[in-house]
């Protein structure tokens, strides 16, 4: 049995590295994410806002089917973000508590630190990102919402 317990411990230590590396790069997507949307925030305040779907109705001759695509793939990766940041940030924590414990064990106090601070740090970016990204996701929804209705009832008004 302790061969199996130590393979497992041996395979979750694996994936530290490649969450912390997915964590980070959530949170460089999501700080991204609210340049651009605060870009499109303080052109929507000025009256200078794009309309990405009228745009690309133009271009392409889409039907408002073909626009609900078009919305669901614009905010598919502040969707992703939002949901998977705070399960990432769950596993950057829960794979150091193993070795802290450990150490704990030990009265090793240096090393339960080491452990514990990636632990909380992780959890707290992968959380910062998640907050982020379903910010933005939440209201350009909206606004996406926004504009599909208002492409939908052009023709009726006409």
């Amino acid at each position: 049995m302790l061969a199996l317990e130590a393979a497992l411990y041996d395979a979750s230590r694996l994936f530290l590295v490649p969450v912390i590396v997915l964590i980070l790069t959530s949170l460089a997507y999501a700080l991204i994410s609210l340049g651009r949307f605060a870009a499109e925030a303080a052109a929507r305040a000025a009256g200078r806002a794009r309309q990405p779907l009228a745009e690309h109705s133009r271009r392409t001759g889409c039907t408002a089917e073909g626009l609900e695509l078009v919305v669901m793939r614009r905010l598919e990766w502040l969707r992703i973000v939002s949901r998977s940041a705070p399960m990432l940030g769950l596993v950057a924590t829960m794979i150091p508590m193993g070795p802290a414990l450990l150490a704990l064990g030990t009265n090793d106090a240096a090393d339960v630190g080491r452990n514990l601070v990636v632990a909380f740090s992780s959890v707290i970016l992968a959380l910062v990102a998640a907050s982020i990204s379903f910010f933005i996701y939440t209201i350009r929804r909206r606004w996406l919402l926004e504009e599909l209705r208002a492409l939908e009832t052009m023709p009726e008004a006409a």
